[in-house]
């Protein structure tokens, strides 16, 4: 295998992984209410389309805004992403993530919502990040009978059950 050949493998393995990772930098950033990993994640002109039920914003700021309204309405929250595919076209890639994600919301109380990411992401200067993240609702769903019995989130009358 010549240089240039092992080059380009080496290239595209680092540039999946650098992709993967922003995936999940996306779930850690929501789910710790990190701003500045929140940041990190886009290019300035990037676009978070979260369809009807979450809104559609244009640009690094509004898409953290967007974040302290969710925050605000959703005070805890926990993503999975899985079975995520990428495709790479040079500088450019498209990826699909299913996600689940449990939220306490302060009016609907417990909720599990579930869907699809659709993202196209570039490397400029050398960093690759999304420019624009679509989100497919499947189902938000109450769950109203769900009560955490043990862990970090249980009430503490029920942290010892």
């Amino acid at each position: 295998m010549s240089l240039q050949a092992l080059s380009a493998r080496l290239d595209n393995l680092e540039s999946h992984v650098a992709i993967q990772r922003l995936i999940a930098e996306y779930a850690h950033a929501f789910d710790r209410r990190d701003e500045a990993l929140l940041r990190s994640i886009w290019h300035a002109d990037a676009v978070l389309a979260l369809g009807a039920a979450f809104g559609h914003f244009v640009g690094v700021d509004a898409i953290v805004d967007s974040a302290r309204q969710n925050w605000a309405h959703m005070p805890h929250m926990h993503h999975w992403m899985a079975n995520t595919l990428i495709e790479l076209q040079g500088e450019t890639a498209t990826a699909q993530a299913a996600v689940d994600c449990m939220v306490l919301h302060r009016e609907l109380g417990q909720v599990q919502i579930s869907g699809h990411y659709h993202d196209r992401l570039e490397r400029r200067d050398g960093r690759w990040a999304f420019v624009e993240r679509r989100f497919d609702l499947h189902y938000l769903t109450p769950l109203p009978h769900w009560k955490p019995v043990a862990g970090s989130e249980a009430p503490a009358d029920t942290a010892s059950a």
